[in-house]
């Protein structure tokens, strides 16, 4: 099979039909991010079936544990090469999503990436989470906030719940580690204002370890307190 039909099957198994655009849209970001990753290192995943697994259908599967179709707005918080971001725009093309990074060069993949795929309401942001999370366009104003970020769940959630409206979700997508850090996040969901809702562990593949998705509603306003000034949250979790 070639690299659409592949990836055309492989979302069907979790639910997601993709059209002959959207197909060609993921073609183009893959061509994209394997040949700028030979200048700058945004992926070590290159090989086109662990691309296809690893990025693409991973990013999608935050559907197994909320509609997309009554998400309006989202922000993924450490986007790196646009993941969960660009592949969830492809597929929603309705929602208003924007992309946060910390590096600059990797905003302006972003930026090239949504100019040649054609995007539309969709930004990427160079700052810091702790930063924009603090300005009034930015906090409270999203219905849910994705991350794949490598980080401990406590610190994770400091930086992104603040981004969430009151109501909204946010969803943290972990490998199988994740599971250890629930049992130690009761204290910061208080803080926060947040409760976990659903956990849901799964295989993306048969071979491949477990996946987890923590999903995080937002039950009231988050402290002005946090997120606390970069470098805390990590060095000192909630």
């Amino acid at each position: 099979m070639n690299f659409k039909e592949k990836l055309k099957k492989k979302a069907e198994n979790i639910g997601i039909a993709l059209n002959e655009l959207q197909l060609q849209q993921f073609q183009d970001f893959y061509e994209l991010l394997i040949e700028k990753n030979k200048v700058m290192n945004l992926t070590s995943i290159t090989e086109e079936d662990e691309v296809i697994d690893k990025h693409f259908i991973d990013s999608l599967t935050c559907n197994r544990v909320i509609d997309m179709n009554q998400v309006k707005s989202v922000i993924d918080i450490g986007t790196g090469a646009g993941f969960p971001g660009i592949p969830l725009k492809i597929v929603y093309p309705d929602i208003d999503f924007v992309l946060l990074d910390s590096l600059n060069k990797r905003v302006r993949f972003l930026n090239e990436a949504i100019e040649l795929l054609h995007l539309k309401k969709i930004q990427a942001v160079h700052g810091r989470a702790e930063d924009l999370a603090r300005k009034p366009e930015f906090r409270g104003k999203f219905d849910l906030c994705v991350s794949r970020a490598v980080a401990n769940l406590n610190t994770l959630s400091e930086y992104c719940i603040p981004f969430v409206r009151v109501n909204g979700f946010f969803i943290s997508y972990k490998a199988q580690k994740g599971l250890e850090e629930i049992h130690e996040s009761d204290h910061c969901m208080k803080e926060l204002g947040s409760k976990i809702m659903q956990v849901d562990e799964f295989k993306l593949t048969d071979i491949d370890s477990n996946r987890v998705l923590i999903k995080i509603k937002k039950c009231k306003g988050t402290s002005k307190l946090y997120p606390r000034k970069a470098g805390i949250p990590s060095k000192n979790p909630l």
